[in-house]
């Protein structure tokens, strides 16, 4: 399946047309690096506004049309029952890509109970493991091995890995009523 764009898309500086797998007039979604839980997708404004407030009417319309959206196929597909969704709207807030993003996370009963229960989510989003502009340098310079985080299932993905997700979650999209 060929890329959904024939320009590039940045998320911040880096360059994600092959991640991305939904693009509207004014928002993407794409697969995330390093997801929290399967099926962590990210959607963005096309607009590398770096805040919530910086986009214009029709952009935060589209972008949380596209997030209700992505998540209904999202809990589908992943077989969810709920999903968290977070913005974290600046770097005192934990932002690490200056490109505003919604986090969107399919969550299942007693998924984070070994964690400390299902409120650990926001302590991974707003740690290490939720550094998603750490990961996507570090991938960017291609460096062999990533530093090793405390929760060992959890890996950095590869491009392909992710371009793989990406096609599958588009032809999802597709399937989705909208």
């Amino acid at each position: 399946m060929p890329p959904l764009s024939s320009s590039p898309i940045y998320f911040g500086n880096f360059l994600v047309t092959p991640q991305v797998f939904h693009k509207t007039a004014h928002s993407f979604a794409l697969v995330n690096i390093k997801p929290l839980l399967p099926g962590h997708v990210l959607v963005s404004p096309l607009r590398a506004a770096k805040r919530l407030s910086d986009l214009n009417h029709a952009e935060i319309t589209d972008l949380f049309l596209t997030v209700q959206q992505v998540g209904r196929m999202v809990e589908r597909v992943y077989g969810a029952s709920s999903l968290n969704i977070a913005i974290q709207d600046g770097p005192a807030a934990g932002q690490s890509v200056l490109h505003l993003h919604t986090h969107i996370i399919p969550r299942q009963s007693s998924d984070l109970d070994e964690q400390g229960g299902s409120d650990a989510i926001y302590g991974m989003l707003e740690g290490d493991d939720g550094d998603i502009g750490r990961h996507l340098w570090e991938n960017s310079r291609k460096r062999p091995q990533f530093p090793k985080v405390d929760d060992s299932s959890r890996k950095p993905r590869t491009e392909s890995e992710m371009a793989e997700e990406a096609q599958r979650l588009a032809q999802e999209m597709t399937r989705q009523h909208l």
